[in-house]
Protein backbone atom coordinates (compact mmCIF):
# COMPACT_ATOMS: atom_id res chain seq x y z
CA UNK A 1 0.00 0.00 0.00
CA UNK A 2 1.32 3.39 -1.00
CA UNK A 3 1.84 5.60 2.07
CA UNK A 4 2.84 9.25 2.36
CA UNK A 5 3.89 10.75 5.69
CA UNK A 6 3.74 14.51 5.98
CA UNK A 7 2.89 17.67 7.87
CA UNK A 8 0.65 20.54 6.78
CA UNK A 9 2.22 22.95 4.25
CA UNK A 10 5.46 20.96 4.15
CA UNK A 11 7.16 19.62 1.02
CA UNK A 12 4.87 16.61 1.44
CA UNK A 13 2.40 18.69 -0.56
CA UNK A 14 4.33 17.80 -3.71
CA UNK A 15 3.69 14.03 -3.68
CA UNK A 16 0.27 14.49 -2.06
CA UNK A 17 -0.81 16.92 -4.79
CA UNK A 18 0.59 14.59 -7.45
CA UNK A 19 -1.28 11.60 -6.02
CA UNK A 20 -4.49 13.62 -5.78
CA UNK A 21 -4.22 14.80 -9.40
CA UNK A 22 -3.70 11.19 -10.52
CA UNK A 23 -6.55 9.84 -8.41
CA UNK A 24 -4.27 7.30 -6.75
CA UNK A 25 -5.26 5.22 -3.77
CA UNK A 26 -2.85 5.91 -0.93
CA UNK A 27 -2.70 6.21 2.83
CA UNK A 28 -1.87 9.65 4.15
CA UNK A 29 -0.35 9.98 7.61
CA UNK A 30 -0.34 13.59 8.77
CA UNK A 31 1.75 14.46 11.84
CA UNK A 32 2.45 17.51 14.04
CA UNK A 33 5.46 19.63 13.02
CA UNK A 34 8.26 18.85 13.56
CA UNK A 35 7.45 15.15 13.95
CA UNK A 36 10.90 14.26 15.32
CA UNK A 37 9.94 16.39 18.38
CA UNK A 38 6.17 15.91 18.70
CA UNK A 39 5.75 12.46 17.15
CA UNK A 40 8.96 10.69 18.18
CA UNK A 41 7.75 7.23 17.17
CA UNK A 42 8.09 8.48 13.58
CA UNK A 43 11.88 8.11 13.97
CA UNK A 44 11.32 4.36 14.01
CA UNK A 45 9.85 4.67 10.51
CA UNK A 46 12.17 7.33 9.09
CA UNK A 47 15.43 7.60 11.01
CA UNK A 48 16.02 11.10 9.61
CA UNK A 49 12.77 12.39 11.06
CA UNK A 50 12.17 14.44 7.91
CA UNK A 51 9.02 14.90 5.86
CA UNK A 52 7.80 13.82 3.47
CA UNK A 53 8.44 10.11 3.56
CA UNK A 54 6.97 7.70 1.04
CA UNK A 55 6.75 3.93 1.24
CA UNK A 56 5.42 1.60 -1.43
CA UNK A 57 5.92 -2.08 -0.58
CA UNK A 58 9.73 -2.23 -0.21
CA UNK A 59 10.30 1.28 -1.63
CA UNK A 60 11.37 4.01 0.82
CA UNK A 61 11.85 7.61 -0.32
CA UNK A 62 12.77 10.86 1.48
CA UNK A 63 12.90 13.45 -1.35
CA UNK A 64 9.66 15.19 -2.30
CA UNK A 65 10.41 15.92 -5.96
CA UNK A 66 11.68 12.38 -6.49
CA UNK A 67 8.41 11.10 -5.01
CA UNK A 68 6.35 13.05 -7.55
CA UNK A 69 8.56 11.76 -10.35
CA UNK A 70 8.24 8.20 -9.02
CA UNK A 71 4.45 8.40 -8.90
CA UNK A 72 4.02 9.60 -12.48
CA UNK A 73 6.51 7.07 -13.81
CA UNK A 74 5.30 4.09 -11.76
CA UNK A 75 1.57 4.71 -11.86
CA UNK A 76 1.16 6.45 -15.23
CA UNK A 77 0.60 6.98 -18.05
CA UNK A 78 -0.35 10.54 -17.15
CA UNK A 79 -0.06 13.94 -18.79
CA UNK A 80 1.64 15.11 -15.58
CA UNK A 81 4.80 13.46 -16.91
CA UNK A 82 6.90 14.85 -19.75
CA UNK A 83 8.30 11.96 -21.76
CA UNK A 84 11.95 11.68 -22.94
CA UNK A 85 10.92 12.00 -26.59
CA UNK A 86 9.20 15.36 -25.99
CA UNK A 87 11.08 18.53 -26.89
CA UNK A 88 10.63 20.01 -23.40
CA UNK A 89 11.99 16.97 -21.57
CA UNK A 90 15.37 18.58 -20.63
CA UNK A 91 13.51 21.70 -19.44
CA UNK A 92 11.18 19.50 -17.39
CA UNK A 93 14.09 17.74 -15.67
CA UNK A 94 15.80 21.05 -14.98
CA UNK A 95 12.70 22.51 -13.31
CA UNK A 96 12.19 19.40 -11.20
CA UNK A 97 15.71 19.73 -9.76
CA UNK A 98 15.52 23.54 -9.62
CA UNK A 99 12.40 23.27 -7.44
CA UNK A 100 14.30 22.00 -4.41
CA UNK A 101 18.00 22.59 -5.06
CA UNK A 102 17.59 26.28 -5.93
CA UNK A 103 14.22 27.47 -4.60
CA UNK A 104 13.18 25.54 -1.50
CA UNK A 105 16.63 25.33 0.08
CA UNK A 106 16.88 29.00 1.19
CA UNK A 107 13.28 28.84 2.42
CA UNK A 108 14.14 26.05 4.87
CA UNK A 109 16.61 28.40 6.55
CA UNK A 110 13.95 31.11 6.81
CA UNK A 111 11.45 28.58 8.19
CA UNK A 112 13.89 27.33 10.82
CA UNK A 113 14.91 30.69 12.22
CA UNK A 114 11.55 32.41 11.85
CA UNK A 115 9.40 29.75 13.52
CA UNK A 116 11.54 27.07 15.17
CA UNK A 117 14.34 29.18 16.63
CA UNK A 118 13.07 32.80 16.64
CA UNK A 119 15.61 35.41 17.66
CA UNK A 120 18.61 33.14 17.10
CA UNK A 121 19.53 34.32 13.61
CA UNK A 122 17.28 37.17 12.47
CA UNK A 123 19.84 38.26 9.87
CA UNK A 124 19.59 34.83 8.26
CA UNK A 125 15.84 35.27 7.80
CA UNK A 126 16.31 38.50 5.87
CA UNK A 127 19.34 37.30 3.95
CA UNK A 128 17.91 33.99 2.81
CA UNK A 129 14.58 35.61 1.95
CA UNK A 130 16.44 37.97 -0.40
CA UNK A 131 18.39 35.03 -1.79
CA UNK A 132 15.18 33.15 -2.54
CA UNK A 133 13.58 36.15 -4.26
CA UNK A 134 16.68 36.69 -6.39
CA UNK A 135 16.50 33.07 -7.56
CA UNK A 136 13.00 33.67 -8.91
CA UNK A 137 14.32 35.68 -11.86
CA UNK A 138 14.55 32.58 -14.03
CA UNK A 139 11.02 31.46 -13.19
CA UNK A 140 9.52 34.90 -13.83
CA UNK A 141 11.27 35.05 -17.20
CA UNK A 142 10.30 31.48 -18.15
CA UNK A 143 6.62 32.18 -17.54
CA UNK A 144 6.48 35.15 -19.91
CA UNK A 145 3.62 34.42 -22.33
CA UNK A 146 3.31 30.87 -20.95
CA UNK A 147 0.51 29.18 -19.04
CA UNK A 148 2.57 26.23 -17.78
CA UNK A 149 6.28 25.54 -17.40
CA UNK A 150 6.63 22.63 -19.83
CA UNK A 151 5.02 21.15 -22.92
CA UNK A 152 2.04 23.54 -22.90
CA UNK A 153 0.28 21.54 -20.18
CA UNK A 154 0.09 21.08 -16.43
CA UNK A 155 2.85 18.73 -15.21
CA UNK A 156 4.66 17.85 -12.00
CA UNK A 157 7.15 20.60 -12.89
CA UNK A 158 4.35 23.05 -12.07
CA UNK A 159 3.52 21.14 -8.88
CA UNK A 160 7.10 20.94 -7.63
CA UNK A 161 8.12 24.52 -8.44
CA UNK A 162 4.90 26.22 -7.34
CA UNK A 163 5.19 24.67 -3.88
CA UNK A 164 8.00 27.17 -3.24
CA UNK A 165 5.58 30.01 -4.05
CA UNK A 166 2.99 28.58 -1.67
CA UNK A 167 5.64 28.36 1.05
CA UNK A 168 6.75 31.92 0.31
CA UNK A 169 3.21 33.08 1.11
CA UNK A 170 3.25 31.12 4.37
CA UNK A 171 6.61 32.68 5.27
CA UNK A 172 5.43 36.17 4.36
CA UNK A 173 7.89 36.66 1.48
CA UNK A 174 5.57 38.90 -0.55
CA UNK A 175 8.32 39.93 -2.97
CA UNK A 176 8.07 36.45 -4.49
CA UNK A 177 4.75 37.29 -6.14
CA UNK A 178 6.15 38.85 -9.29
CA UNK A 179 3.56 39.40 -12.06
CA UNK A 180 4.05 36.23 -14.10
CA UNK A 181 4.62 34.08 -11.04
CA UNK A 182 1.52 35.47 -9.36
CA UNK A 183 -0.63 34.83 -12.47
CA UNK A 184 0.68 31.28 -12.86
CA UNK A 185 0.58 30.23 -9.21
CA UNK A 186 -2.85 31.76 -8.60
CA UNK A 187 -4.24 29.62 -11.41
CA UNK A 188 -2.55 26.48 -10.08
CA UNK A 189 -3.73 27.09 -6.53
CA UNK A 190 -7.34 27.05 -7.70
CA UNK A 191 -7.05 23.39 -8.70
CA UNK A 192 -9.19 21.10 -6.53
CA UNK A 193 -6.32 18.67 -5.96
CA UNK A 194 -4.12 21.49 -4.64
CA UNK A 195 -6.86 22.73 -2.30
CA UNK A 196 -7.34 19.23 -0.90
CA UNK A 197 -3.58 18.82 -0.45
CA UNK A 198 -3.23 22.14 1.34
CA UNK A 199 -6.11 21.41 3.70
CA UNK A 200 -4.90 18.03 4.93
CA UNK A 201 -3.66 18.48 8.48
CA UNK A 202 -2.83 16.62 11.64
CA UNK A 203 -5.78 16.07 13.94
CA UNK A 204 -4.99 15.01 17.46
CA UNK A 205 -6.98 12.02 18.61
CA UNK A 206 -9.38 12.56 21.49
Amino acid sequence: MLKIYGTQNSRAMRPIWTAEEMGLEYELIMMPFPPRVFHKEYLEINMLGTVPYLTDEDIKMTESVAMSQYLVEKYGPTDLRVMPDEKDYPNYLNWLHHADATLTFPQTVVLRYKYQEPGVADAAIEGYSRWFVSRLKLLESELENKTYLCSNRFTIADICVSYAINLASVLGIKEALKPNINRWSSMLFEREAFIRSKNYKYEEKA
